[in-house]
């Protein structure tokens, strides 16, 4: 009998650890979840950036390259169709959704330019060092024709 008082005994430090560590990791991730909303990310907007004009006509082959080059880069995190819906928004992210008219961080070929090349505070990592500019450019016209109001045009 003695065993088995022992047993329980261990059994329940080990629950008391376990429990420990859960809460724990409860009380981090809520750490965490506050300094996100006490200190969310800042729109990504600089006036020199709307002035940034796009050096790369934005035609099929364009659009082609740039699709090549969204779905080895961005796919993963806005999705296929860019709505934003990629593995980081399952994951409980927030990517854009790049079919909106407008963004938090600015709709100008410009802006979407400079977002791509040096990322945000948040999520979105910078690729200056990844793409070249006529890529990022690329990219862009890509991005605009995943939007209605572009593809109208």
């Amino acid at each position: 009998m003695a065993m088995q008082k022992g047993k329980g005994t261990r059994n329940r430090w080990k629950m008391l650890v376990m429990g420990g560590f859960v809460l724990g990791w409860l009380w981090l991730a809520s750490v965490g979840i506050a300094e996100q909303e006490a200190h969310p990310a800042e729109p990504h907007r600089h006036p020199e950036a709307q002035k940034l004009k796009n050096p790369v006509p934005r035609d099929a082959a364009s659009i082609e390259e740039g699709k090549k080059l969204y779905m080895r880069h961005c796919a993963s995190c806005h999705g296929p169709g860019g709505k934003g819906d990629g593995g980081m928004a399952l994951a409980g992210g927030t990517p854009s959704n790049l079919t909106d008219e407008t963004w938090d961080h600015g709709s100008s070929d410009g802006e979407i330019f400079t977002v791509i090349r040096d990322g945000t505070s948040a999520d979105m990592e910078a690729y200056k060092d990844k793409l070249t500019e006529k890529q990022i450019w690329h990219l862009v016209n890509y991005i605009r024709s995943l939007g209605a109001k572009y593809r109208a045009q």
